[in-house]
């Protein structure tokens, strides 16, 4: 939609309240609600919003960032072409937005206009980015005493897919009644754990879509049927981790001509492909920084888990960090694609993107060759094979990460300073604040937020 195709549609469907939303560096969906009577001016003015708002951690802690501080405003500006009316509300729409300055240029501080940035620089190599996020999620239910897996069924069973339909159903409705594609609809692994999955659109929709997804389900869960939807890696101790895996590929400007395609081998990717997959490699001790950013994310990055445990890859190798996702028969030239296993619900689809742009290419750039495939869980390789392929362990821990993400060049850069500064302060405080309290405090207060 355009501007006046939004107004039209608040005017025609008798719209009260429209939510003008952003996420902030520590993945939380947030914004401000304007009413209809303010509609049209706010739509191309904005509405203020404190600098230090993106100061304000996972934990809801304002940590002190220069430049953030609660001095000075920025303007929340909507996108017009993310307006949706909210199924699961009475007369709510909501739009996705940039934060700019209040004379209208960029803000250091907006991950959106980040991943605008990165995807320019993508267009300047002759390439652009396509992506969807496969996000697995649990239901749960608060029976008093805690919060518990609801709906059980076995894996991918007719019975699971059952006894969570009421809710699915709706999800799928609420879904596709804003225009997005749903794909898949199955029950997961976990008790409980679920996966929704929509189709791939171009890296900026693929982010926003990603937030719409993430605030349709929860709001759906709880709004519709009394339920909590979350997100979390690891929402329970001894439960199934969830990912937020992110599926990719690389296609000419004009879309027309998927770029990882190999025409000499219909089950490999192109040399490009490689050397992109190669500078993810290289740059992934600092890419989990931001595709598993939380200090739960790291409690989920275990071996012989399906979420990827080391720096490795591998064709259909669902151990590896990064996947090569077999093509379909027929559909080989379009449906190849990359899928990044260590991302998770709590980073921000915007800056998950960019690390992910950014690290492959400079690959390119730099003409890497990736090592072998592993064509095995990497842990299970002989010692030779784990050098042939170099595999190496991820960090640990979230400090690690944002350690490795301080020192690499390439993507401290193209967050620019101020994002750089904000992420390390916030996420620090965010880890010293789950150390303190511990790993149940910490994974209770990332359960739901997202």
């Amino acid at each position: 939609m355009n501007s006046k195709e939004v107004l039209a549609d608040v005017k025609e469907n008798n719209t009260r309240l429209i939510r003008f939303l952003y996420c902030d560096p520590s993945g939380v969906i947030r914004g401000k609600t304007v009413h209809a009577s303010q509609f049209e001016s706010k739509l191309e003015e904005g509405v203020g919003l404190t600098r230090a708002q993106n100061a304000v951690n996972l934990f809801e802690n304002l940590i002190q960032v220069d430049g953030m501080e609660p001095v000075g405003e920025v303007r929340i500006i909507p996108d017009p072409a993310t307006f949706t009316q909210l199924p699961w509300l009475n007369r709510t729409a909501s739009m996705l937005s940039d934060l700019r300055e209040q004379d209208g240029s960029e803000w250091g501080g907006c991950p959106r206009t980040v991943l605008k940035h990165a995807i320019e620089t993508a267009h300047q190599a002759g390439i652009q980015i396509f992506a969807a996020f496969e996000s697995e999620f649990y239901l749960a239910e608060d029976i008093g005493d805690g919060l518990v897996p609801w709906a059980n069924g076995p894996v991918y069973s007719s019975a699971g897919m059952d006894r969570a339909s009421a809710v699915i159903d709706d999800m799928v409705d609420n879904l596709t009644d804003q225009g997005f594609i749903v794909e898949q609809a199955i029950n997961e692994y976990g008790p409980g754990q679920q996966e929704i999955v929509l189709r791939y659109t171009d890296a900026l929709a693929a982010a926003d879509q990603h937030l719409k997804f993430r605030d349709t389900i929860r709001g759906t869960a709880e709004v519709e049927h009394g339920l909590t939807a979350s997100f979390a890696p690891k929402p329970f101790v001894d439960g199934i981790g969830s990912g937020a895996h992110l599926h990719f590929s690389l296609w000419s400007l004009d879309g027309k001509v998927n770029l990882l395609h190999s025409p000499q081998s219909q089950r490999e990717i192109s040399d490009l492909g490689k050397s992109f997959v190669a500078g993810l490699l290289e740059h992934m001790h600092a890419v989990v920084a931001l595709t598993c950013p939380s200090f739960v994310s790291y409690q989920r990055l275990k071996p012989h888990s399906w979420a990827g445990s080391t720096i490795s890859w591998g064709y259909d190798n669902r151990e590896c960090a990064v996947r090569v996702a077999s093509p379909f028969t027929g559909r080989e030239s379009e449906s190849i694609n990359l899928e990044l296993k260590v991302s998770d619900g709590t980073s921000n689809p915007y800056l998950a993107l960019t690390a992910v742009i950014l690290a492959g290419l400079d690959g390119i750039k730099r003409n890497l060759t990736p090592p072998k495939p592993a064509h095995r869980d990497p842990l299970l390789l002989t010692t030779q094979e784990q050098v042939d392929c170099n595999i190496r362990p991820l960090p640990a821990t979230q400090l690690d990460a944002l350690a490795a993400l301080e020192n690499d060049e390439v993507l401290s850069q193209g967050l620019g300073e101020l994002m750089l500064r904000c992420i390390m302060a916030t996420r620090k405080a965010e880890s010293a604040r789950a150390v303190q309290e511990g790993d149940d405090w910490a994974r209770l207060a990332t359960f739901s937020v997202f």
